[in-house]
């Protein structure tokens, strides 16, 4: 598999996102047959794998640590820290001071099954802490040699900016596909200036870009999606033309429109890496043959035209979810002149 940079750490050029292992749209996956396809795709060439301590909560680091125990010097683990969750599982909101970072680092280890984390990110910027103090303690966790790359999850520029100027930001974690533009005002032109890289979370839409979301299919009450607007049934019926906009593409080049959304991505930038978060070994294949599909710039014209002539119907995440994306990460703020979310030092 090609590889490619992250500020300067070395991933395959498609990661793994591990989270749907651990229940986020349905119950969680089989723990031996989870274990089973995150080792093939490492058999595949997939050395980049992504986890948190909130998936579960707990049971994807668990799981991510099972799997990975035999190759763990050929692989590169990235978590992420920034809830505060109680022993029992229970999200009581964020949290980011410097020493619950630190105690939650070493139980990330723990589950992890190793000494050291490759890529730590904050998931969320938490607006009672200044980012300055959560990079600094994630700096000590670095001299310790617990962490080795310090990453951004859904921040944008002031807060990259910020951080950056205390410990060197490696990477940086936002919700971007064809059909969730957030980062290109500022947080992608930030990274190109810094040489920080990309990692697009939720790259196949939660799998409405696959095509296999279609207005037919119901949403139990244990799956996210069943509570975002931009899944409701009538958002899925006006948003199917993005859809079959990947299908024309796709059908030049005999690959499914998942397939289309993850070439899109790898060709918008060469330090940008998607991490899609199958459940099946049908779905890593695909996604994993996805880098086989060379997009030219007649097809990226296409998709870049056609998507202008959609309008996109239904919020990416609830109210609550989009309230705790950082200013300048979400489409209609911006932190330019200012300082983010969280407060100056």
């Amino acid at each position: 598999m090609d590889r490619r940079k992250l500020g300067s750490l070395e991933v395959s050029a498609l990661g793994m996102g591990c989270q749907n292992f651990a229940g986020m749209y349905g119950p969680p996956t089989n723990r031996q047959e989870a274990v089973r396809i995150i080792r093939a795709a490492y058999d595949r060439g997939v050395t980049f794998f992504d986890i948190a301590e909130v998936y579960g909560p707990f049971l994807g680091e668990e799981i991510v640590g099972e799997a990975l125990a035999p190759m763990r010097d050929q692989v590169v683990i990235a978590t992420k820290f920034g809830f505060d969750i109680s022993p029992e599982g229970r999200i009581r909101g964020v949290n980011s001071r410097p020493a619950h970072i630190k105690q939650v680092t070493e139980e990330s280890l723990r589950r992890l099954k190793t000494d050291y984390i490759d890529l730590q990110y904050q998931h969320r910027v938490d607006p009672m802490v200044p980012i300055e103090d959560v990079a600094g303690a994630v700096q000590e966790l670095i001299r310790e040699g617990k962490v080795r790359h310090f990453g951004l999850s859904a921040a944008g520029e002031a807060t990259i900016r910020r951080a950056h100027k205390v410990q060197p930001v490696t990477a940086v974690q936002n919700e971007y596909s064809v059909w969730t533009r957030d980062p290109e005002p500022e947080v992608l032109p930030t990274c190109e200036e810094l040489g920080i890289g990309f990692v697009p979370w939720s790259p196949l839409g939660m799998g409405y870009l696959t095509g296999t979301v279609t207005p037919m299919v119901v949403h139990g009450p244990a799956d996210l999606r069943a509570n975002l607007p931009r899944f409701t049934l009538e958002a899925r019926r006006a948003n199917w033309p993005v859809v079959e906009l990947l299908q024309r593409v796709g059908a030049r080049h005999q690959a499914a429109p998942g397939q289309i959304a993850l070439a899109w991505l790898l060709a918008r930038k060469p330090w940008i890496v998607p991490i899609p978060g199958p459940t099946t070994q049908d779905q890593m294949d695909q996604n994993t043959d996805a880098l086989q599909v060379r997009l030219t710039a007649a097809d990226i014209q296409e998709i870049e035209d056609g998507f202008a002539q959609i309008k996109v119907q239904g919020a990416r995440l609830s109210e609550p979810m989009l309230a705790m994306i950082d200013i300048g990460a979400k489409l209609g703020t911006s932190s330019k002149g200012g300082h983010g979310m969280t407060p100056l030092p």
